[in-house]
């Protein structure tokens, strides 16, 4: 089992960037799935999960109305629609299952400067 976050980038404020989670040895639509971030000397942040049953999905305050999750079941994939972003939003970004986590990835970078 396996997840490889890509998409990150240098963006400027108010800007946007999908990231991409492609999951191996297990079916992404099985399971609850999130986005988490870590930011430097910060404790890791759950920002977006999406549910397996309907697909419904919740976001952590600070990225509600600006980041959208989404899932791909036939690419087996998650992904991260980040618009109107700001400098707070500078952090690696992680994907896992909500329970059951799995080794976590190598995440991607995003800062967002001008």
């Amino acid at each position: 089992v396996q997840l490889v976050e890509s998409g990150g980038g240098l963006v400027q404020p108010g800007g946007s960037l999908r990231l991409s989670c492609a999951a191996s040895g297990f079916t992404v639509s099985s399971y609850a799935m999130s986005w988490y971030r870590q930011a430097p000397g910060k404790e890791r942040e759950l920002v977006a999960t999406i549910r397996s049953a309907g697909g419904t999905s919740n976001y952590a305050d600070s990225v509600k109305g600006r980041f959208t999750i989404s899932r791909d079941n036939a690419k087996n994939a998650v992904y991260l629609q980040m618009n109107d972003l700001k400098p707070d939003d500078t952090a690696v970004y992680l994907c896992n299952r909500n329970i059951y986590r799995i080794t976590w990835g190598q995440g991607t970078q995003v800062t967002v400067s001008s």
